[in-house]
């Protein structure tokens, strides 16, 4: 029998120990050593006493001012996120609900779900050299598909073009990711109250009414969640554009991990640019959260809060007057 008094709370905190060191040794501890840095002159591979600059924000200004390889780099990182999300919410809106139709009840979905979600799984290695096989010039797959069936006269130097190349590194990340945004949508779909679906079918809604006005109005939550963690990965994407191209061709893939990374560990090792150009890809990604959460937000649930809030100050006001 379970005696009075004895608490297992410390029990908690004991287990949970190893993560609070962990996390404040190798993740804590780099993250505001970065912030630190941006403010100073920190480079170079021998090391020397850190001071902070004159002007404390003078890398930044550097940065977003005079650099126009991390400007070319913003850029870029928008457009491959954009041309690789867009595609990748989309397609996998449509398998959820191709998968989650009761009337289609498809089978072998364990199967196809495998199948789907298979390239997320695959190393980021394997894939640059997958498709650099396929583009290869002038005898790739691909080059050869196009010859055969008569849509080009010379072979196409798909890696060495600025647009096939962003275009072809957009592919691949909305290649690698549309499964696991896939499979976060089900799991949010399934745990929609199945009364409403129910209630819709009753009142004669067809499959596409039903998507529309009972399931996307019920995965706002879960849609925020892919949306932020998408967004965050796209602003730190470097594995495919740095294995695949090295940002080329002229700096035409040059994202800004490739570029935070290159500053610090290649050349002149520019230790404090290169935190000063994280210290703004985070602050980026916060302005562009909070966005998100603002426009995303449930507007009739703030409407019922309001509303319940002037009744509470109404009650108080008749019980103040009585």
């Amino acid at each position: 029998m379970r005696r009075k008094g004895v608490s297992y709370t410390k029990y908690g905190y004991i287990f949970s120990l190893p993560f609070v060191l962990a996390f404040l040794v190798f993740s804590l501890y780099p993250i505001l050593y970065t912030a630190v840095i941006g403010f100073t002159d920190l480079r170079g591979l021998i090391p020397k006493p850190i001071q902070i600059l004159d002007n404390p924000f003078q890398n930044f200004k550097d940065l977003l001012f005079d650099n126009v390889s991390f400007r070319k780099s913003l850029v870029n990182t928008g457009l491959i996120w954009i041309i690789n999300f867009i595609p990748q919410i989309v397609l996998a809106l449509l398998l959820t609900a191709w998968f989650t139709n009761r009337r289609l009840n498809v089978r072998g979905q364990g199967a196809f779900k495998v199948l789907l979600y298979m390239p997320n799984i695959i190393t980021a290695s394997t894939i640059a050299v997958l498709f650099n096989s396929l583009f290869a010039y002038p005898m790739g797959p691909v080059n050869s598909l196009f010859e055969l069936f008569g849509w080009s006269d010379a072979p196409i130097f798909f890696l060495q073009d600025k647009t096939t190349a962003r275009g072809i590194v957009g592919f691949i990340q909305f290649w690698m990711w549309y499964g696991n945004t896939m499979i976060i949508l089900i799991a949010g779909v399934l745990g929609i109250n199945p009364t409403l679906f129910e209630a819709a079918a009753i009142d004669g809604a067809n499959g596409i009414q039903t998507f529309f006005r009972v399931t996307l109005p019920s995965l706002r939550t879960i849609l925020l969640y892919t949306l932020i963690t998408s967004m965050i990965g796209g602003l730190q994407m470097f594995d495919i554009p740095q294995l695949f191209l090295a940002g080329g061709p002229d700096d035409a893939t040059l994202t800004a991990s490739v570029f935070i990374y290159g500053q610090a560990f290649r050349g002149s090792y520019m230790y404090n640019s290169a935190a000063a150009a994280s210290m703004i890809m985070f602050l980026i990604a916060a302005v562009l959260s909070a966005l998100l959460f603002y426009f995303m937000r449930d507007r009739d649930a703030g409407k019922l809060r309001k509303a319940q809030k002037k009744l509470r100050q109404a009650a108080k006001a008749s019980t103040r007057g009585a």
